[in-house]
């Protein structure tokens, strides 16, 4: 009889802590669905904050905007303009850097090869090769670093050459840039000032950037390559300008007569984010459009903050 009783109040509290058990259990998952809709209630809110913030500026600046931001790890975007064709200046030396490493990947070039710089070679504008001594030799990987940070227009030359333009329009179509096409020379401005112009995308470039951060750009050592490049960026009057100054920012600005960009992807403890804006316009220098660049980068950073 005592047995009978044991085994029945074993089988009791075992029941009993099974119970609790479930209970404390969905109770436990309860708040936690409960945490989660509070934090996308809010996360939604922030978002249509950030929409209506990005909205006036673009309404409030005097000339035309291609514009995406888009969240990296839940995949929403804000969008502007995507399609809007604009002037691609030095933007294009981003899906250049990546055919160059494609290049190099495919055995057409040698990244370690030496190359001495010609007179022929040398294109005003930005970039130090214009004033460096002609037969100063640099490795291929060399001049695609100087593309890059330094956005050297010779070093882009250099490399044009090198693959051919026929090579680098058919990789673009390849990585799927849709309206990203070399019809001249990034600096070749008598071409440019005679209506030969280079042209781009806010969605090729959020295209090509995202491939860059998925590794999925050519193959991961690519993918890798480029976005250790675009860290290095040296000219930082734009998306990272008023962002803390450890926050990590992989980016290329484009700058020529009339058109302002900045194209990148900026990595904070609250996630990470893609943000593309090209700019056309008619001010007398491109401070108000730099201004614009960076402030809607502010908001974008700010909207990863309160999270």
């Amino acid at each position: 009889m005592r047995q009978k009783r044991l085994f029945l109040f074993i089988l009791l509290s075992l029941g009993a802590g099974f119970i609790l058990y479930l209970g404390q259990r969905y109770y436990t998952e309860f708040q936690e669905d409960k945490k989660q809709q509070l934090l996308y209630e809010k996360r939604k809110a922030s978002w249509q904050d950030l929409k209506q913030k990005l909205t006036t500026e673009r309404c409030q600046f005097k000339g035309e905007v291609g514009i995406v931001v888009k969240d990296l790890q839940t995949f929403q975007g804000l969008y502007y303009g995507k399609d809007d064709p604009f002037p691609s200046a030095s933007l294009v030396k981003i899906p250049i850097m990546a055919v160059c490493f494609l290049a190099a990947e495919e055995g057409k070039i040698k990244l370690d090869r030496k190359v001495a710089l010609k007179s022929s070679d040398k294109f005003s504008g930005s970039g130090i090769l214009k004033d460096t001594r002609i037969g100063t030799t640099f490795t291929v990987e060399e001049l695609i670093g100087l593309m890059i940070y330094d956005s050297d227009n010779t070093a882009t030359n250099m490399l044009t050459n090198m693959v051919g333009i026929d090579y680098l329009n058919n990789a673009f179509n390849s990585f799927g840039l849709k309206n990203t096409k070399l019809s001249r020379k990034v600096a070749d401005f008598s071409l440019r000032d005679r209506g030969i112009e280079n042209y781009t995308t806010a969605e090729d470039m959020t295209l090509i950037l995202e491939k860059m951060y998925r590794r999925v750009l050519v193959s991961e050592n690519v993918s890798d390559k480029c976005l250790k490049l675009l860290k290095l960026q040296r000219i930082n009057d734009r998306i990272p300008k008023y962002l803390p100054v450890d926050v990590t920012v992989a980016h290329k600005t484009g700058l020529e007569s009339s058109v302002c960009h900045d194209a990148g992807i900026v990595f904070t403890c609250k996630g990470n984010f893609l943000i593309v804006v090209l700019t056309k316009h008619a001010n007398s220098d491109s401070a108000p459009s730099k201004e614009f660049i960076a402030k809607v980068a502010m908001y974008v950073y700010k909207y990863f903050e309160q999270l």
